[in-house]
C-alpha cells in the first residue's frame, strides 16, 4: 500500500515578519493582510501564556505533526508587482473573437452591473444566506434570479443557481431518478445532439451511481419501461431547435422524465420547454452578461415542476414571514441541505454560484423582456443572414436557413437560433481554420469536415461580412449583410409572455439600476460592516490586488475550448499555482478542474474509487466518515456510490480510535475509504492523526481528507505528510477567493503519485491532458471556474512563504484569544492538546433554559455582527472562527458584544428580565420596530438597538425582524411575482 512518509516532529521557523523595514523595502502585502499589528499579537500571546506565535502553534500543534521543511515558494511580492506581473501574463494571452459557443458566449457586461455587482465588495464578500435577517438584499436577488428562469423556461419552480451547465444536467438525472427510478429503472437516455461536455460529466456521475447512460439520436430511437429519465438539447449543440412534443409524449408514456438543457435567451423567441412537456430544464445564464473566464465561474439553473420541488437539488428561496407578519425572504425547505440530511441529501452542492447569478439577474433587469428579446432578434438575424451568405458561397448550411420552419402554430417557429454547422470537404475545412486565425476568429472544430458558428451579443455586421471572407478563401464577397439580410416573421415568435414582474421592467435607465442595486446592498451584510466570524467557512480578507484581474478583458474573454496556444497567460498561472499547492499540500498532482468544495469531495473520491477498480477491487465501497467530520461530507460520499459508515468521537472531540478500528476491521473486505476532515469540525488538531491513516491503510482502504480547515495547517504541516492520499482544497477558503454571497467557490484536488493517473480530465481539453485510466470530467470546462484561480495565485505570490506561515499562525492566536476572553460566559466545547483550539472554537451555550443558541445568534445582529455558525456541528452551539484578517479590536468588539449578551441572559435566567419578552427574544430590532408607538417592551430602546456605546457611533440596522421559518417551509412561495399578493394577505 503506497503510504506518504512524514518529516520529522520540530517546528519551521521563520524569519520575524514584523522585523522593522530598511527606508528602500516596499510595504508588504502580509502586513496588509493579517488583522493584529505586532504589539497587539504579543499582547493576546500574553494573555494566553505564551512568548512567541511559534511557541503557541507548537503547543496547540501536535509535536510529531509539524514539518521540518518549511515551504519553499517564491518570495513574497508587492501588490504593485503582482499587478505588473498578471499585466504580463495577459499579454500571453489572445483574446480571438469566439464562434466557438457549445454553451459558452461572449457577451457585454453593462458597466452598472460589472462595477457595483461583480467588483463591489458588498456583494462578493457576503456569504451563504444562512441568517436570513441580514440577508435580504442578496435574497431578493436571488429570488429575482428564479422568477427570470422560472418565466423563461415556462416551468413553475426554479432554484437559486448550481454550478455549471453540465452538472446541472448530472443533478437533474440523479432528481429523476429519485423520483422515476427504480430496481428495473436504470437506464437514462442522452439525445447525442446535447454538447459534448455535458454527456461527459453525466456519463462521470452515472458512472459512480451505476446507472446506464444510452446515448443515441431521438429521432428512430425507441424507449421502455427500463428508462427513468431523458435529456435532449434544445436549440441542439448544432444549433437545430428541435419540435420535441411528440417525443415529450412517447418519454411520459413509458413513465419517465424529461430534462431539457437550454439556453435562456433563445427562449425569449422560442417556445419554452415547459409548454411542450419538458418536466426539467437546466442550463447556463453565463451570456446574461458574465463574462466567459476561461470556463467559470458561471450560474447554472435547474426549473422544474411543483410536485418536484422537495427532490430538487440545489438551494431555493423562498417568501416568508417575519415575527411581525411582514413579507421576509429565506432559504426555503432547508431540510435539503447536505448537512442536515447528509447521505440522505438531495446533491452535496453547498458552494452554488450567487454572485453569478445575481448579475444575470441585474442583466435581465436592466434589460427587461423587451430588451432581452430585442438581443436575441439581433442575433438569430445575424445567424441566417450569415447562413443564407454562406450558402450562395455553395456551402451546405445547417440547419439551412432557407428550409421552412414548421407550419403548426406550436411548433418551433426557428430552425435554428444563434449557430448553425457548415459541411465541406477535409482540406477546405482545415484551411478555413487556418485563415481564421488568421483573421483572429475561432470557429468550431464540430469534425473534419464540419466546422461550426455560434454567433453572439457582441458579434456585428462587419463580423459576419469577415467571416464570409475567411469562408471564401480570404477573398472579397460580392454582397453584404443588408443586401441578404431577410426578416423574420415574428408573428410565429414566442409572445412576450415572460419577465412581467415590475422588477423586470423598472430600472432600465442606469440611475434606476444604479439606486435599485444600491438599495439591495443595503440590506445585506457582508465582511465590508463587520468580522463574519463563521466557524469552518474562513471569512478572510479578499484582496482588492487580487481580484482587480478578474475582469480585465485578457483574463475574461476567453472562451474555454479556444486553442490553447491563445491562453498561455492562463496556463503559466495555472502551472504555477498547481506547483504551488502541491508545495503546500504535500501532493505531487493537482487537479483544478472541481469548481466547488462539494466537486473536489466527489472527484477526490471518484479517484479513490477508481484505484481500487484498477487494482480488481470494485467491491471496495464502504466510507469511513467521523461526526466531527465536514458537512458535505455524507453526501459527497453517497454521490460517488459509497456506503456511509459513521465513526464515533470520544468527549473531548477527537475521532474514537477504538471504534474506527473496529469498523475498520469489520468492513476490511469492502473498505475504500476514510474521509476525515483535519483539522477536524470540532476545532481541534487530533494527536492520533497519523494512527487514523495507518489503520485505514492497514485494513486496504485509502485516507481523503477534507481541506476546508487547511487555513490552520499552512505552512505548519502538509496533509500528505498527515498519511492522507487524497485531499481538496477550498481555494475561496483558504486562498481569499471571496464567497459571493454563496459562490463561487474552487475545490482542486492533491493526489499521492499512485493516483495521479485517475485525475478529471475532459474531452474537449488536449491530449497532453488527458489520461486513459481518468475518471472523467466533474466540471463543464477543463479547468473549473479558471476566471477565479488569479485570485489564489495572486493570494499566494503576494503573501510568500513566510506570510503564509504567519497568517495561520495568527489564524490559530486569534481563534484562542477569542476561546480565552470568553470562556467565564461560553466556555469552549471542545479543546486539543494543552486547552487550546485550533482555528475555530465551539462555545457551548446548552446549559441555558429559557435562552437558545439562535436567540443568540440574532441578538448579535442588535450589536452588528454576522452570527457564527448556529448549531452546527453540535446542536446548542456557536462556532467561531476569526481569521487572521481581523484586527485585535474588531475581536475585542465581538468578545464586548458576546459578554454583554451573556449578561443580558443571566437577566433572563435569574427572572430578572421577562423569559418571553426580552432582547433576546424580540432580537433582531428593526429601525421601524424601535421607532415604534408605543414602545410594547419592558426594556428600553437603548438596550434593543444600542446595547453597547459603540453603536451610537455607527449602527446597522437588519431589513426585516426575526423570519418565522416553519412558516414558508409549510407554504413556500418561491418566485418574486407573488410578494405583492403576500404581503396583501398578511
Amino acid at each position: 500500500m503506497p503510504t506518504s512518509t512524514a518529516e520529522s516532529a520540530a517546528p519551521a521557523t521563520s524569519p520575524e515578519a514584523d522585523r522593522p523595514f530598511a527606508l528602500w523595502e516596499p510595504e508588504r502585502f502580509v502586513h496588509r493582510h493579517i488583522g493584529p499589528r505586532a504589539e497587539e499579537i504579543q499582547t493576546m500571546l500574553n494573555a494566553l501564556g505564551y512568548s512567541s506565535l511559534d511557541e503557541l502553534t507548537a503547543a496547540a500543534l501536535p509535536a510529531e505533526l509539524h514539518t521540518r521543511r518549511p515551504l519553499n515558494l517564491p518570495p513574497a511580492r508587492t501588490e504593485a508587482e503582482i499587478l505588473r506581473t498578471l499585466t504580463e501574463y495577459a499579454r500571453e494571452n489572445r483574446v480571438f473573437r469566439s464562434y466557438i459557443g457549445q454553451g459558452y458566449h461572449d457577451c457585454i457586461t453593462p458597466p452598472v452591473i460589472q462595477r457595483n455587482i461583480l467588483e463591489n465588495p458588498g456583494w462578493y464578500t457576503a456569504y451563504t444566506p444562512y441568517q436570513s435577517e441580514i440577508s435580504q438584499g442578496r435574497l431578493e436577488a436571488l429570488l429575482n434570479f428564479q422568477t427570470m428562469v422560472r418565466d423563461l423556461t415556462g416551468l413553475e419552480i426554479a432554484n437559486a443557481s448550481l454550478l455549471d451547465e453540465a452538472t446541472a444536467a448530472a443533478e437533474a438525472m440523479m432528481m429523476c431518478h429519485r423520483l422515476r427510478g427504480g430496481p428495473n429503472r436504470n437506464r437514462f437516455f442522452v439525445a447525442s445532439d446535447c454538447h459534448p461536455q455535458t454527456i461527459a460529466v453525466v456519463r462521470t456521475r452515472a458512472r459512480a451511481l451505476g446507472f446506464d447512460v444510452i446515448v443515441a439520436d431521438p429521432q428512430g430511437s425507441c424507449l421502455d419501461s427500463s428508462f427513468f429519465g431523458v435529456l435532449v438539447q434544445y436549440p441542439a449543440t448544432d444549433g437545430t431547435v428541435r419540435d420535441y412534443r411528440t417525443w415529450a409524449d412517447h418519454v411520459h408514456a413509458e413513465g419517465a422524465l424529461l430534462v431539457a438543457a437550454t439556453d435562456l435567451l433563445a427562449l425569449t423567441l422560442l417556445p419554452p420547454p415547459g409548454a411542450w412537456g419538458a418536466d426539467i430544464a437546466v442550463g447556463s445564464a453565463q451570456r446574461f452578461g458574465v463574462p466567459m473566464f476561461y470556463g467559470g465561474p458561471h450560474a447554472a439553473f435547474l426549473a422544474t415542476r411543483d410536485a418536484f420541488k422537495r427532490q430538487m437539488p440545489g438551494r431555493l428561496v423562498g417568501t416568508y414571514r417575519d415575527a411581525r407578519g411582514r413579507p421576509a425572504l429565506r432559504l426555503a425547505l432547508g431540510t435539503r441541505e447536505q448537512h442536515i440530511r447528509r447521505e440522505k441529501a438531495t446533491s452535496n452542492i453547498c458552494t452554488a454560484q450567487a454572485l453569478l447569478a445575481i448579475v444575470a439577474m441585474a442583466y435581465a433587469a436592466y434589460h427587461g423582456p423587451h430588451g432581452l428579446r430585442r438581443i436575441a432578434l439581433r442575433i438569430h438575424s445575424l445567424t441566417r443572414t450569415l447562413a443564407v451568405g454562406l450558402e450562395r458561397l455553395g456551402y451546405k448550411v445547417h440547419p439551412s436557413p432557407t428550409a421552412s420552419p414548421s407550419t403548426d402554430p406550436a411548433g418551433p417557429p426557428l430552425p435554428f437560433f444563434d449557430t448553425i454547422t457548415v459541411h465541406t470537404a477535409p482540406e477546405r475545412a482545415e484551411r478555413i481554420h487556418q485563415i481564421a486565425a488568421a483573421h483572429r476568429m475561432n470557429f468550431r472544430r464540430v469534425s473534419e469536415t464540419v466546422v461550426g458558428l455560434s454567433l453572439d451579443e457582441t458579434t456585428t455586421p462587419a463580423d459576419v461580412q469577415e467571416i464570409w471572407l475567411v469562408f471564401n478563401n480570404d477573398q472579397p464577397v460580392p454582397f453584404t449583410p443588408a443586401s441578404v439580410a431577410t426578416p423574420v416573421d415574428e408573428t410565429r415568435l414566442r409572445p412576450v409572455d415572460y419577465l412581467q414582474h415590475p422588477v423586470f421592467n423598472r430600472y432600465h435607465s442606469e440611475t434606476e439600476m444604479l439606486r435599485y442595486l444600491r438599495r439591495l446592498e443595503s440590506r445585506d451584510f457582508s465582511l465590508c460592516q463587520t468580522m463574519i466570524p463563521l466557524g469552518s467557512c474562513t471569512m478572510k480578507l479578499n484582496p482588492t490586488a487580487a481580484l482587480q484581474p478578474v475582469t480585465w478583458p485578457e483574463w475574461a474573454r476567453l472562451h474555454p475550448f479556444a486553442p490553447v496556444d491563445q491562453a498561455r497567460g492562463w496556463h503559466r498561472i495555472m502551472e504555477e499555482l498547481k506547483a504551488w499547492l502541491s508545495e503546500i499540500t504535500g501532493f505531487p498532482a493537482i487537479c483544478l478542474q472541481p469548481n466547488a468544495g462539494s466537486q473536489g469531495e466527489y472527484a477526490g473520491l471518484l479517484v479513490i474509487r477508481a484505484w481500487h477498480q484498477h487494482r480488481g477491487e470494485p467491491h471496495r465501497d464502504v466510507c469511513l466518515i467521523p461526526t466531527s467530520a465536514h458537512g458535505t461530507n455524507p453526501a459527497s460520499a453517497a454521490m460517488a456510490g459509497l456506503k456511509v459508515v459513521a465513526v464515533a468521537c470520544d468527549r473531548n472531540g477527537n475521532v474514537d480510535v477504538d471504534d474506527l478500528r473496529a469498523k475498520a476491521a469489520a468492513h476490511r473486505d469492502r473498505l475504500a475509504c476514510l474521509m476525515i476532515t483535519y483539522p477536524s469540525t470540532h476545532g481541534v488538531f487530533e494527536p492520533t492523526i497519523r494512527d487514523l491513516c495507518r489503520i485505514i491503510h492497514d485494513h486496504g482502504g485509502l485516507v481523503y481528507m477534507d481541506g476546508a480547515n487547511l487555513n490552520a495547517l499552512v505552512g505548519l504541516c502538509r496533509p500528505a505528510e498527515l498519511g492522507a492520499d487524497v485531499c481538496h482544497l477550498n481555494l475561496h477558503k483558504t486562498f481569499a477567493i471571496p464567497h459571493g454571497g454563496g459562490g463561487p467557490g474552487a475545490g482542486p484536488i492533491g493526489v499521492a503519485e499512485f493516483l495521479r493517473d485517475f485525475l478529471p480530465d475532459h474531452p474537449m481539453a488536449p491530449a497532453e491532458h488527458r489520461s486513459p485510466g481518468s475518471v472523467g470530467p466533474v466540471a463543464a470546462a477543463p479547468w473549473g471556474s479558471a476566471g477565479i484561480l488569479l485570485i489564489s495565485w495572486a493570494y499566494i505570490a503576494m503573501m510568500g512563504p513566510d506570510g503564509l506561515r504567519r497568517a495561520t499562525q495568527v489564524a490559530i492566536l486569534n481563534a484562542n484569544y477569542i476561546a480565552r476572553r470568553l470562556e467565564p460566559c461560553f466556555p469552549t466545547l471542545y479543546k486539543g492538546p494543552n486547552g487550546l483550539v485550533a482555528h475555530e472554537c465551539i462555545l457551548d451555550l446548552r446549559r441555558f433554559h429559557h435562552i437558545t443558541a439562535e436567540d443568540v445568534a440574532k441578538r448579535l445582529m442588535d450589536y452588528g455582527f454576522h452570527a457564527p455558525t448556529l448549531s452546527w456541528p453540535v446542536a446548542g452551539t456557536l462556532m467561531v472562527e476569526p481569521t487572521e484578517s481581523e484586527s485585535k479590536a474588531e475581536l475585542d468588539r465581538f468578545c464586548d458584544a458576546m459578554t454583554a449578551i451573556h449578561a443580558e441572559i443571566l437577566e433572563v435566567e435569574t427572572g430578572r428580565m421577562d423569559p418571553r419578552d426580552n432582547p433576546l427574544k424580540n432580537a433582531p430590532h428593526t429601525a421601524d420596530m424601535v421607532a415604534a408607538d408605543p414602545w410594547p417592551h419592558p426594556y428600553s430602546r437603548q438596550q434593543a438597538a444600542w446595547p453597547l456605546p459603540n453603536l451610537l457611533d455607527h449602527k446597522w440596522w437588519p431589513a426585516v425582524a426575526r423570519v418565522d421559518n416553519v412558516y414558508g417551509d409549510r407554504h413556500p412561495v418561491c418566485a418574486c411575482g407573488s410578494v405583492s399578493d403576500f404581503a396583501t394577505a398578511s
